[in-house]
């Protein structure tokens, strides 16, 4: 795949399409790819969607697994626009984080508030695990996010 065309003009959503071709034809798995560049899944899923930028070494590594073009790399590394529809998604599985937050967002809002005061979890300094536990009623999704507290500040 190093020899594509055009890839002097490659953008964030070209690198995007390049990666999940390459995936697929692979065969691997987010927590495949993420395991040979030493990252978690959910971080390289989200660079890889152009949501993060890369450091050096992980976008060459990221290149180097799906056999990209060396630039795309490059376009790895740069800082993302980080756009989203606000409109709410018809993904049923998208739709349904989006019923978590409209439903428990302001549970969540002020527990947070009880135990740290009034402020908000940073989506910056985050991490984010999606884990399968087994459940005799039915295997269940658990994801677990960690963001650093940030206090708002009077000025």
């Amino acid at each position: 795949m190093k020899d594509l065309a055009h890839t002097d003009d490659l953008t964030k959503e070209g690198v995007t399409a390049l990666i999940l071709s390459a995936k697929k034809r692979a065969g691997l798995t987010w927590e495949g790819i993420a395991e040979k560049i030493g990252m978690s899944p959910v971080w390289t899923h989200s660079a890889a969607m152009g949501m993060n930028a890369m450091p050096a070494d992980k976008a060459k590594a990221l290149a180097a697994v799906l056999d990209l073009p060396d630039e795309a790399a490059g376009v790895l590394e740069e800082f993302p626009t980080k756009v989203w529809e606000q409109a709410v998604p018809t993904d049923p599985c998208i739709y349904r984080l989006y019923e978590i937050v409209g439903v428990y967002g302001p549970t969540i809002k002020a527990l947070i508030h009880e135990k740290f005061g009034d402020g908000i979890m940073s989506a910056i300094d985050f991490d984010m695990e999606v884990i399968r536990v087994p459940h005799e009623k039915g295997d269940r999704v658990k994801i677990e996010m960690s963001g650093k507290f940030l206090s708002f500040k009077s000025w």
